[in-house]
């Protein structure tokens, strides 16, 4: 695909910052296939000891890795994952990154948004991210409200925000690529309102369908819609009440990332928020979950102790 080897090369060169003769590991599956090789070949044109594993498809976002594949990351320089589900929030890749591992996930990507949403302009996603991440630690509370009737509430107290900027060249470095989001994890038992997911909700691809969720301190409590509300209660009803907790508030900050019903893509297009439901003990939570689902808002306004940080999905920062 037009564009696919040079996009590979911006996210092993100039993300990941790779040098000649490191271990590099690609995680894939089948659906990920042609990103994944793009990725290998990239890798071992830089001059790197390349390698990439293909695994079968995990079931949900945040289920593990084979064993083997997991004890493999944690003896190399870097981590490469397109992966059909997502293995951001799981004990390998943590693992891996407490081990020094450089790791990039990219749940879900596909060839068309590799092209285009690595394209970016990094370090003014990079100066957005971390202006937005510094909002979030400092604020204690945080609304948000939509013309689609979202309007939830949450606790930032004591939790640290997260500059996903794209440049991931440090021991343990740790994000998605494409990236370009903010996020922070909400304080567990604080989040009261409701949120309409009227962009996309991860692993339901209903690109479109409103999917309305109540929340009651802390939890989902109720969810409304069709087919991508009964595909999202599937997903996470076997889990128990933890699939249910509201795990991550996100801003999108990629000025080239565009809504497609791929969510690594869709929650970093600037001017939406993301809610994600389940897991957040990998970044900065205490709810362990192999879940963790995140749900796009559009054109959200997002207020911080009484600081208008978003209107209508203009950033104003």
């Amino acid at each position: 695909m037009p564009g696919l080897r040079e996009a590979a090369l911006v996210a092993v060169r100039d993300c990941m910052g790779a040098k000649p003769e490191e271990t590099l590991l690609v995680v894939m599956d089948s659906g990920t296939r042609g990103v994944g090789c793009a990725l290998y070949q990239a890798a071992a044109e830089l001059g790197c000891e390349a390698m990439m594993i293909e695994m079968i498809q995990r079931t949900s976002h945040g289920e593990e890795p084979p064993a083997p594949i997991a004890q493999i990351m944690g003896h190399v320089d870097i981590v490469l994952a397109p992966t059909t589900k997502s293995i951001s929030h799981t004990d390998a890749r943590a693992g891996a990154c407490k081990a020094g591992a450089r790791c990039a996930t990219l749940p879900g990507i596909t060839e068309d948004c590799m092209a285009r949403a690595l394209a970016a302009d990094y370090a003014a996603v990079g100066v957005r991210s971390r202006k937005y991440a510094d909002a979030l630690t400092r604020g204690s509370i945080v609304r948000i409200t939509n013309n689609d009737g979202a309007d939830i509430t949450m606790s930032l107290e004591g939790r640290v925000g997260n500059a996903d900027a794209g440049v991931y060249r440090n021991p343990g470095d740790f994000g998605n690529l494409p990236a370009g989001e903010a996020y922070i994890a909400p304080l567990e038992g604080t989040a009261n309102g409701v949120f309409v997911v009227d962009g996309s909700m991860a692993g339901a691809g209903y690109l479109g369908e409103r999917v309305r969720i109540h929340v009651r301190d802390g939890y989902a409590t109720d969810i409304q819609g069709g087919a991508a509300a009964d595909a999202l209660k599937a997903m996470i009803d076997p889990l128990g009440r933890l699939a249910r907790n509201i795990a991550e508030l996100g801003i999108g900050t990629n000025e080239k990332a565009k809504i497609t019903g791929t969510v690594l893509e869709d929650e970093k297009v600037m001017g939406t928020i993301h809610i994600a439901l389940g897991d957040n003990s990998h970044m900065g939570g205490t709810v362990a979950v192999p879940s963790h689902l995140d749900g796009i808002v559009l054109a959200p306004t997002v207020v911080v102790d009484g600081v208008t940080i978003m209107e209508s999905g203009k950033l104003i920062l």
